[in-house]
């Protein structure tokens, strides 16, 4: 069993960044692929990034190319997503999740995920 707690959310203007931290523990979390994925009211749950165990290879959805930065520290087992230039349209929930299964690709889907955290709010305001 793995469990992951996010921290790291918050209230910012337009324009002004954020780092999410995703803190793992249990059974060797730092072997396992990682993602973000967020759900704004009203909407489903979304992608963000996904990153490899090593930390070489990563995936971002469009919307988030260019502004968000996802990383990790194994020896830390920690994950993180700095979050730049930020819009009202990043306002949501947003999760970590660990795939815990070996795939040739990184996962941009929330049922390949076995994982998840509780969550962190990020609210960015006009």
């Amino acid at each position: 069993q793995v469990q992951l707690v996010e921290s790291g959310g918050g209230l910012v203007q337009a324009g002004e960044s954020l780092r999410l931290s995703c803190a793992a523990s249990g059974r060797t979390s730092s072997s396992y692929a990682m993602g973000w994925f967020r759900q704004a009211p009203g909407k489903e749950r979304e992608f963000v990034a996904a990153i490899s165990w090593t930390g070489r290879t990563t995936s971002y959805a469009n919307s988030v190319k260019g502004r968000f930065t996802i990383s990790r520290d194994n020896a830390k087992s920690t994950v993180y997503l700095q979050m730049n230039s930020l819009t009202p349209e990043d306002t949501g929930v947003y999760y970590c999740a660990a795939d815990a299964r070996p795939r040739t690709a990184l996962a941009a889907v929330g049922s390949a995920y076995d994982y998840w955290g509780q969550g962190t709010q990020v609210t960015v305001s006009s």
